[in-house]
């Protein structure tokens, strides 16, 4: 999977959780401010990106510094560099 098929399906996974329009979506936009997301939600977000990913995060310290988009993608593309290498 490269890392732009990897923030297509982060993009897309989130978009059809939270009914959040993928074309408004960019690497700046926050999650709270932008997405309007609350504590509850970074919970699903959690568990939409453990599924979509078929890997575990929620115990991962860097999950709580994450406030955009962009902070998601790095995430996601350097947790599955760590696991495939």
């Amino acid at each position: 999977m490269t890392d732009q098929e990897i923030v297509s399906l982060i993009n897309s996974s989130l978009a059809t959780e939270f009914e959040y329009p993928e074309e408004k979506m960019t690497p700046e936009t926050a999650l709270f401010d932008d997405m309007g997301l609350d504590s509850l939600d970074v919970v699903d977000l959690v568990i939409v990106l453990e599924t979509a990913f078929g890997m575990k995060i929620r115990e991962e310290e860097a999950i709580r510094q994450i406030r955009t988009l962009g902070d998601i993608h790095s995430f996601v593309i350097a947790k599955k560099a760590q696991l495939k290498g």
